[in-house]
């Protein structure tokens, strides 16, 4: 049996965009009526399978994609993706959501609810290798990045503001007096922990301090996954940690070599959940609005869906800062 004809085989042929042929298939304004003719007749000819006319998108369906190495490790997602089902609700809109293994993400295997024609549109969460970015998009599919974003893809984008969030961390750390501060997260992990690196860099560069290379840590592998935390000697006063999980960490190896927090080291994290509050002390973080995120995410790719809009903005969602115990001497 052969592979099933995609929209992109078809735009291939006419040298036209997949977002054409999508309209063209779909009925929607956009195209000349030479053109639909054109993409409707051809599509038949190649034996497409999906959906054309009135019913093309017509599903009522939403597919949530993101990569199991983020999904098993990280508990920040199964809380942004509840946010999505109730805001998806709201819209009329029901939301599906497909783990995507580390074998399809590096094979770019399509989805089975795009290959089904069982959704609307996409939104991949968390990160994604841009190989599988673009044979999901290849479908024609509306599509969104939900907390992360990818410099010169044009395709809309939901994030929490992750430099100003780095900023503000730092910030409160210096006025509590800490001058020593590290920072913990594999910066090339994902888009959101460079940026609340770059964020950290920012508010110390600005009071006059150069960072030091020997306190950035690593705290996950080239596969996403979380890895054992190696202090450095000497340790600074204070660290910033890209998430409250790897605050969390971070505290119990400090309790296990010995050390206070935050009478020794000072500790911060990021998101404002479920770890947050676990850590004794509990941690000083920046809360994400997770649900202002997704409501964004979802109203706006319920717009491209309607009316198939041009891709391309990005929402950067603003937090706040959360002071607790680990932070304050």
């Amino acid at each position: 049996m052969g592979k099933p004809v995609r929209m992109a085989d078809i735009a291939e042929k006419l040298n036209i965009s997949v977002v054409s042929v999508s309209k063209a298939l779909a009925g929607k304004p956009g195209v000349s009526e030479e053109m639909r003719a054109k993409v409707v007749t051809l599509a038949q000819q190649m034996g497409y399978e999906g959906k054309t006319g009135a019913d093309a998108n017509s599903t009522g369906n939403i597919g949530v994609l993101v990569s199991d190495r983020f999904f098993n490790e990280n508990a920040f997602y199964t809380n942004l993706y509840r946010s999505l089902v109730l805001s998806s609700t709201d819209e009329g809109l029901t939301c599906m959501m497909e783990i995507v293994s580390e074998e399809a993400e590096k094979t770019a295997r399509t989805p089975a609810f795009v290959s089904g024609h069982k959704v609307d549109g996409i939104i991949f969460m968390g990160n994604l290798e841009r190989s599988y970015l673009n044979a999901v998009m290849s479908s024609g599919l509306p599509c969104l990045l939900l907390d992360f974003y990818i410099p010169g893809m044009r395709l809309d984008c939901v994030v929490s503001d992750n430099l100003e969030g780095g900023n503000a961390l730092t910030e409160h750390l210096l006025a509590q007096g800490y001058q020593k501060i590290g920072f913990v997260g594999s910066i090339w992990a994902t888009s959101s922990i460079m940026h609340r690196y770059l964020g950290y860099q920012q508010a110390l560069r600005l009071a006059g301090i150069t960072p030091r290379d020997e306190w950035l840590l690593d705290d996950r592998d080239a596969c996403g996954l979380f890895i054992p935390l190696q202090l450095p000697q000497p340790l600074p006063q204070a660290f910033l940690c890209s998430c409250d999980e790897v605050a969390y960490n971070l505290i119990e190896t400090l309790r296990q070599n010995g050390l206070r927090v935050p009478e020794d080291v000072a500790v911060c994290g990021y998101d404002d959940f479920r770890y947050a509050t676990l850590c004794q002390p509990q941690l000083t973080t920046y809360q994400v609005n997770v649900e202002l995120m997704a409501k964004m995410a979802v109203d706006r790719l319920a717009e491209r869906i309607r009316q198939s809009g041009e891709p391309g903005i990005r929402y950067t969602i603003p937090g706040k800062l959360v002071v607790r115990g680990s932070s304050t001497p």
